[in-house]
């Protein structure tokens, strides 16, 4: 996989849990608060990869620490 493809995955609650070194319950909360950029499909949540590394890097340390 290219980094084309890799920056366009969709990704689980537990892929990006992985990604992002968070507890799948902080990806849910921060989810459902609006906090982390994400999508409810069906009842479960999916989060694009190239989406979540420009949150990511928006995102100001101590602001996300707070929310953590």
């Amino acid at each position: 996989m290219n980094d084309t493809e890799q920056a366009d995955t969709v990704m689980t609650v537990k892929e990006v849990s992985t990604y992002l070194k968070l507890a799948e319950s902080t990806v849910y909360r921060l989810a459902q608060e609006g906090r982390l950029p994400g999508r409810k499909f069906g009842g479960a949540w999916r989060f694009s990869r190239k989406t979540l590394d420009n949150w990511f890097q928006q995102t100001e340390p101590a602001s996300f620490a707070e929310t953590a």
